[in-house]
């Protein structure tokens, strides 16, 4: 594992970042909103990633899900209230304000992306 820069990457996280944006901002439903931006939110996490550090996709992919996975149980044993974060935005914004075990769902179906999307393009003959 070792620091470096990959544009593409970084390319990708800048367009879900604005995606979660508009979502956030814009789009007030019951499904897209929660479950569609908890899908997207493991993918650009693990663009995040890539964009900066060279790691094997599988690892990559795997720590993201371990780390989503783990603010959502942070969210089940009230970490923000623990805390007295409640009424912080910045903290509700990382960390979230309410578990569900949808979410795990929603995380997991953002990492079977990646997995499939990796797998699709190792086959085509391209480096992921």
């Amino acid at each position: 594992m070792a620091l470096r820069f990959d544009l593409a990457y970084f390319c990708g996280f800048l367009l879900l970042i604005a995606t979660e944006c508009f979502i956030a901002g814009f789009i007030h439903d019951d499904w897209i909103r929660p479950y569609a931006g908890d899908t997207l939110v493991v993918i650009l996490l693990y663009c995040f990633v890539r964009a900066f550090v060279k790691i094997d996709p599988y690892k990559a992919a795997v720590g993201v899900l371990l780390f989503a996975y783990l603010i959502e149980f942070a969210q089940y044993l009230q970490l923000l209230q623990q805390l007295g974060l409640t009424h912080s935005r910045v903290a509700n914004l990382i960390l979230g304000n309410s578990f569900e075990w949808i979410d795990l769902v929603a995380y997991t179906v953002g990492f079977a992306a990646i997995v499939v999307t990796v797998r699709m393009s190792r086959r085509g003959g391209q480096k992921v």
